[in-house]
């Protein structure tokens, strides 16, 4: 589970499997961006910006899907990489 929280997640494909605001749930698309709070996916209608903390993401790491909590990846991108 540690090496996905070092990856580079700009350019995954990810679904929101949980959050705080079921709204959310269901959200399938591309990591477009990345800041230390919020993850910007890509969708068939359009971006939608999602808090880290409020969500679950299923995200793709050597050939499985792995359910990572969003709380696990807040920071900047490149203070992430460096933990």
């Amino acid at each position: 589970m540690k090496g996905i929280l070092k990856e580079e997640l700009i350019g995954l494909e990810t679904e929101v499997i949980d959050a705080k605001n079921k709204s959310l749930i269901g959200i399938k698309g591309r990591i477009v961006n990345e800041t230390k709070f919020t993850l910007h996916i890509r969708t068939a209608k359009g971006i939608k910006r999602v808090l880290k903390e409020q969500a679950t993401f299923k995200l793709p790491y050597k050939n499985k899907k792995l359910s990572v909590e969003g709380k696990l990846l807040i920071g900047r991108p490149y203070e992430r990489l460096k933990k």
